[in-house]
């Protein structure tokens, strides 16, 4: 499945005009699938209620924040398999080396642009159909 077209994304983000500019960037990429969750709690029920090919989670959420998702997802093994593109407005280069470390697929920093989040997304799915 190494056409994005086809995949259903999971947008965490807990600030709706956010989610709503990465859910326009997919559809403009062709991606149609799209959820939207406002934190990590949320995103993680919706992700062990449905079946998501694609995590795009911003970082600073309240509740349960990115990397409290991912680290659940990675420890899940109904999920760990999801590529998770971290979303952030800050880039630290120590939240860039724990994303890498707790297993994210990729990392983008706010704002960016369609170009951006095609190239990511396109670089992941590449190393995911390389690995399975």
């Amino acid at each position: 499945m190494s056409n994005p077209t086809d995949l259903k994304f999971l947008i965490v983000d807990d600030f709706s005009t956010m989610r709503r500019i990465i859910r326009g960037l997919l559809k403009e990429m062709g991606c149609h699938h799209a959820d939207e969750a406002e934190d990590g709690a949320i995103a993680l029920n919706m992700l062990r209620a449905q079946k998501f090919d694609f995590v795009v989670s911003d970082i600073n959420m309240p509740n349960m924040n990115g990397f409290e998702l991912l680290k659940a997802i990675k420890a899940d093994d109904e999920l760990k398999h999801l590529p998770v593109l971290m979303v952030t407005a800050e880039a630290r280069k120590e939240d860039i080396v724990l994303a890498a470390q707790s297993g994210a697929a990729g990392y983008i920093v706010k704002p960016f642009t369609k170009a951006t989040l095609e190239e990511k997304v396109h670089k992941i799915m590449q190393k995911l159909a390389a690995t399975a």
